[in-house]
């Protein structure tokens, strides 16, 4: 007896930008997992990952801009750090409201951004940020793979002081990479996510990553793979 395909994340064509920002953002009662409108928009398992990330975008210390707030995972992790002012984007409502909680008790100055990172990055000044961490949820079908190439090409490089540092990760795109195009996820990142960030105006000798094993749950609909991979991108 065949098993069921999966459903899909996105069906073709579908769009979910015109309802996320006030669509109601579904944390469970054990805090575990985030949805909205259905979609699996963040899972506590990515904990140590997105750990990484948030050390990746906080070594520089200084200001740090995130991209998306989700669950707190990172951004609370960011707070450990040795940093300044942490600015933080976020679009939804609830998950908005969720920020402002909890920037209340940071140590660190936080500053809640609101709205899609379209609106608020062009907003932000040039050379203003030590760190940046960008992981949002593709909000379409059409920009599933691609919509953190359209941060890191508009934004991400004229944010950055010299010296500083992007990290990034569009899971939802890679764990559908590597199950469906790659077994190796250096190979994956080399050929889908390096020649963007060089047309972005990063140098190849300072695009690094570092890979960490971890076993997504059996029933994680967006990720299956047993490794992640943190991208470590600094401007010169």
């Amino acid at each position: 007896m065949s098993t069921p395909a999966a459903t899909p994340i996105f069906v073709p064509g579908e769009n979910c930008k015109p309802a996320w920002l006030t669509a109601p953002a579904s944390y469970d009662a054990s805090d575990t997992y985030l949805q909205i409108l259905g979609k699996p928009v963040m899972e506590r398992w990515e904990t140590p990952y997105m750990h990484a990330l948030a050390a990746a975008a906080a070594s520089r210390g200084g200001r740090v801009l995130e991209v998306g707030f989700g669950m707190a995972i990172a951004a609370t992790k960011v707070q450990e750090a040795t940093i300044d002012e942490h600015w933080i984007i976020e679009c939804n409502d609830r998950v908005f409201q969720r920020l402002q909680d909890w920037a209340q008790q940071q140590p660190h100055k936080v500053v809640p951004l609101k709205g899609l990172w379209e609106e608020v990055a062009p907003t932000l000044p040039d050379g203003h940020f030590d760190g940046i961490l960008y992981d949002t949820y593709p909000l379409s079908e059409e920009t599933w793979h691609t919509h953190q190439f359209n941060f890191i090409k508009g934004h991400a490089f004229r944010l950055l002081k010299p010296g500083g540092v992007l990290t990034y990760c569009n899971l939802t795109s890679w764990g559908e990479l590597m199950k469906s195009k790659y077994s190796n996820i250096n190979t994956m990142f080399e050929e889908t996510q390096v020649p963007a960030l060089l047309e972005s105006g990063f140098r190849r000798e300072n695009i690094h990553t570092q890979v960490m094993e971890l076993v997504p749950p059996a029933d994680c609909r967006y990720y299956a793979f047993p490794q992640m991979i943190t991208p470590l991108v600094t401007k010169h």
